[in-house]
């Protein structure tokens, strides 16, 4: 696995160079948005852990920019902890938010649920409809055209595709997506649910809300 970190806090970068490699990922640095966009684009890494007050540009500018061509999980840390940042980087396609300051054992383990999500897989095909998703290879089709997912809503498809038709939790949603770390952070399900629904516009899917309850998968 490699990982990349765009921080311009050389300590921070020195601090997460120690904890990955020490869980044996190799960890590649940049220190300022476009830098990282041009290392991103180079070394195709597997994972991207993201600052949002960078000296050129704001991180989520850089992740709008990331995600106009690749799907790579990225993990934002920052010491803006309001809830309206949060989603702005959720909505741009942020996978997970770590507030600085942070324990690296709290990180470990973020990034190992994102590896979890993306290595989990049954060997059958699961489909609903006019959508197939493939969990060995990780590609999903819309009414037989490739339908581009991040990873996040990749693994929240699946959740809902597998209970078709059935409500899932709010807290079973966010625990096999993001894990139990969190189970109260139901805004990050209301931001996919959001993604999901522009990406299943014009098919015969529709994914209902409960309030307060979970999320189902329809066809309509």
């Amino acid at each position: 696995m490699t990982a990349l970190i765009i921080d311009d806090e050389i300590q921070i970068r020195r601090l997460l160079r120690m904890a990955l490699e020490a869980k044996g990922y190799t960890v590649k640095e940049a220190e300022a948005g476009q830098r990282g966009l041009q290392e991103a684009v180079f070394l195709k890494p597997d994972v991207i852990l993201l600052d949002l007050g960078l000296p050129d540009m704001d991180g989520v500018e850089v992740l709008k920019r990331l995600r106009e061509w690749s799907s790579v999980p990225v993990l934002i840390l920052s010491v803006r902890d309001q809830e309206a940042v949060k989603l702005a980087a959720f909505e741009a396609g942020a996978d997970d938010y770590v507030s600085k300051p942070f324990s690296t054992a709290e990180l470990i383990a973020r990034l190992a649920a994102i590896q979890r999500r993306l290595g989990a897989h049954d060997a059958a095909n699961l489909q609903f409809g006019p959508l197939v998703l493939d969990p060995v290879h990780h590609e999903a089709a819309l009414n037989g055209q490739p339908l581009k997912l991040t990873p996040t809503e990749y693994a929240l498809l699946g959740q809902l595709v597998r209970h078709a038709g059935k409500v899932v939790t709010l807290k079973q949603l966010l625990r096999a997506v993001w894990g139990p770390q969190a189970e109260e952070q139901s805004h990050y399900l209301r931001v996919y649910a959001n993604h999901l629904r522009k990406k299943l516009e014009g098919s015969a899917l529709e994914i209902k809300n409960e309030p307060g309850i979970g999320y189902r998968l329809e066809q309509v």
